[in-house]
């Protein structure tokens, strides 16, 4: 039997192995990590015929060059992102959402996002990788999952164990939408900080700073006051809660997050908002909206069930 695998000729920007991350871990200091973008992650293995577990690369800004040896494979690539695959002399500018065929010594060259920062490569079939706590996910801020906890790199190949027999083509008529009022519940912490902190919060618009990855967005602009301490005793963390650091800047808490923190607690981003939140770039406009429980856990099933419908169209 002929051995498949990728040949990376360029790894890109933190390419990393996700899938949906890990649960009931936080106990020992282990977040969920896992795609960051839940709802593209989905479609790229709905569009190569997976499971919704299987693992995808992630990639940032810039994703991976790659030769393919081996028998043919379908792959989809789902986001906002520019890529081209090249057969022998021809070459073929990809579309997202919607599956091709790799051939031996096809190449597909992942150019860059556009105007966002999260892409997924899936391919039809399985990944050779060693599962960590369940998952493959890889956390680097902690060396934890596949490939040894580390980004994919230059040179490396990425194994593939097995094939889908299938080479059914499939496609999604899907584009991405920008999102910059981002709605939050209030926080634990929330009453400490001034009536004009608070106005500032939910008045004003923020900058998403360069200092931003998968742990953690930063955002620039009007400090916000603390009247009660900037510091308290570290506490449990979630996904999307926003910590106002000392300096009186927002911190918005991302899938490879810490899982204690000290920094007081302002509010939480809902999960209906989550995908397109992490998917602004630097420099990119946010402004805060509340909403109340009942309404945050009412507009993630509209979200749920919206991504659910994409999924039975494919």
């Amino acid at each position: 039997m002929n051995k498949n695998y990728f040949e990376i000729i360029r790894a890109g920007i933190n390419s990393t192995f996700q899938d949906l991350g890990r649960n009931h871990l936080y106990h020992i200091g282990i977040p969920f990590s896992g795609a960051m973008d839940n709802r593209n992650y989905l479609l790229a293995n709905k569009l190569t015929g997976n499971n919704h577990n299987h693992p995808v690369i992630e990639f940032a800004y810039q994703g991976p060059h790659l030769k393919y040896h081996g028998n043919p494979i379908n792959i989809a690539i789902t986001g906002d992102v520019s890529f081209e695959i090249k057969k022998s002399d021809n070459l073929i500018d990809g579309k997202c959402y919607q599956s091709f065929i790799l051939e031996n010594n096809d190449e597909l060259d992942i150019i860059s996002t556009n105007k966002s920062v999260y892409g997924y490569l899936a391919i039809s079939g399985m990944f050779d990788l060693k599962f960590q706590w369940s998952s493959c996910s890889i956390n680097t801020k902690a060396n934890i999952g596949s490939n040894n906890g580390k980004k994919l790199s230059d040179n490396q190949e990425i194994n593939i164990k097995e094939i889908n027999q299938s080479l059914v083509k499939t496609k999604l008529n899907y584009v991405n939408t920008k999102i910059e009022n981002i709605r939050v519940i209030k926080g634990t912490n929330f009453d400490y900080f001034s009536e004009e902190g608070k106005k500032i919060f939910f008045k004003n618009k923020f900058k998403v700073s360069k200092l931003s990855d998968r742990m953690g967005m930063r955002l620039e602009g009007k400090k916000i006051e603390n009247i009660v301490e900037p510091n308290i005793r570290s506490e449990g963390l979630i996904k999307g809660v926003i910590q106002l650091t000392a300096d009186g800047f927002p911190i918005i808490m991302l899938s490879d997050h810490g899982t204690i923190g000290g920094y007081p607690k302002i509010g939480v981003v809902i999960s209906a908002d989550y995908d397109k939140l992490v998917q602004l770039t630097p420099g990119s406009s946010v402004k805060f909206q509340e909403v109340d429980l009942n309404s945050a856990e009412t507009l993630f099933k509209l979200y749920d069930l919206e991504t659910q419908n994409l999924i039975s169209q494919i």
